[in-house]
């Protein structure tokens, strides 16, 4: 069997097939409200960060905080995911993120603001994500079925990545007009439609068809139903590849460069700083969005196993220019691209790894994947913010890219190996 080869539901789908959809339709709009309110919080909270504390230290520490949850949680939310009713979890996260908000909202109020307290605000809006990516990825499947799963991870990336390049905008007038903490106040209302849509949405677990009590109670209770589903997991030779090519990509680098934006565009030599940090974040966020409506629209690159390690060398490439560059446009054009590449690369091994795993594992092989794709970015926050610390940022960031660009080469030589041996075998 070819490496690229694939099962009958990931064939090329119709340009938007999962728009077609109106459960889908529904819940990537709601999808996308939440995004634009985790994008805004996240504009606001590494601006307050970086303005009281100025440190790319603590930049790297917002990182850790935020991403720590899904290192150690993701899996286990993946089980519950499996278990229980996906619905109800999301419903979780959203209240988590509503805290996190208002959190926010009441430090910047009381001018009280300690490291201490940004790093349990952080957690709790990472705790939030850890409960609503896996639940929201298994929502997805059961609203939309494997045959159009890619398109709708497209869909739900590029309307993340609407979220975020929204959010510096809509971030900046609300702190403009109101101040950072009428914002943040604000923010939490946006949460709500999703929250609420998913109380009554005829999907999950009851609306199955051939959904077994024995698939429901398979969930993780111990260490050793941990060990045991990661050694099903490693039998699948597409969903472990893909899986340790996000965490690889996430551990060396990650999007541990977005919380250093603000000293990125202060070392352009403008005299507005803010104005060239929301252009830095907004470039990124454009580019994924356009990826999203350009390969959706035109049906292009069908999830393949060599074209995701090819997108991740070339993502290398564009961020380690990114990195050296002295020309802010150029900088910008930049993270254009990495931010469209990123968006393909994302969808395509997410993709993958959910349509190769079988029914009883999916929820736990989507809770693996997270906790390399978003989980392990809690160590780019060491390589690239606490590094940069020591080294400066351009230079910590330059070598983790140089170093993640040489594991990939030798990650994709070992990857199809292991998959040529396991089909022969078969």
């Amino acid at each position: 069997m070819a490496m690229n080869s694939k099962p009958e539901d990931t064939d090329r789908p119709k340009s938007f097939a999962a728009l077609r959809n109106q459960g889908a339709r529904i819940y990537l709009i709601g999808s996308c409200l939440a995004m634009l309110g985790d994008s805004i919080e996240h504009v606001i909270s590494y601006w307050i960060i970086y303005e009281k504390f100025q440190s790319p230290e603590l930049g790297g520490f917002a990182i850790i905080s935020h991403w720590g949850p899904f290192l150690l949680f993701s899996f286990w939310a993946g089980s519950l995911a499996d278990r229980f009713d996906p619905r109800r979890v999301i419903q979780i996260g959203m209240l988590l993120f509503i805290l996190a908000s208002l959190g926010w909202g009441y430090f910047i109020v009381t001018d009280s603001l300690e490291k201490w307290h940004a790093a349990i605000l952080l957690t709790i809006h990472g705790m939030a994500g850890v409960l609503w990516n896996p639940a929201g990825q298994l929502l997805v499947h059961d609203i939309v079925g494997g045959q159009q799963l890619q398109s709708a991870i497209r869909l739900m990336s590029s309307a993340r990545m609407l979220g975020f390049l929204m959010g510096p905008a809509i971030g900046g007038i609300l702190m403009f007009a109101f101040g950072p903490a009428t914002a943040i106040f604000l923010n939490f209302l946006i949460y709500l439609p999703l929250a609420i849509w998913l109380w009554k949405a005829p999907y999950g677990p009851k609306f199955r068809k051939n959904q077994s009590e024995e698939i429901r109670q398979r969930a993780v209770k111990s260490f050793s139903d941990v060990k045991s589903a990661i050694k099903e997991i490693y039998k699948i030779p597409v969903v472990f590849s893909m899986t340790i090519l996000a965490g690889v990509a996430a551990m060396i680098v990650g999007n541990a460069h977005q919380a250093q934006m603000p000293e990125f565009a202060y070392d352009f030599g403008f005299s507005d700083t803010s104005i060239r940090y929301s252009v830095l974040l907004a470039a990124t966020a454009t580019g994924a969005f356009t990826a999203g409506v350009v390969l959706e629209s035109k049906s292009l690159l069908p999830a393949k196993v060599n074209t995701a390690f090819v997108l991740a060398l070339i993502w290398c490439l564009m961020i380690g220019g990114f990195t050296i560059t002295t020309n802010f446009y150029f900088a910008v054009l930049l993270l254009f691209g990495a931010g469209f590449v990123d968006l393909a690369f994302n969808a395509m091994t997410r993709t993958l790894a959910q349509i190769h795993a079988p029914p009883h594992l999916r929820g736990r092989a989507i809770g693996l994947f997270n906790v390399g794709s978003l989980g392990m970015r809690t160590f780019s926050g060491f390589t690239i913010g606490v590094g940069g610390g020591f080294i400066g940022i351009h230079w910590s960031l330059g070598i983790s890219v140089t170093v993640l660009f040489v594991v990939i080469i030798i990650l994709f030589a070992y990857c199809v190996n292991r998959i040529q041996i396991i089909n022969t075998n078969q």
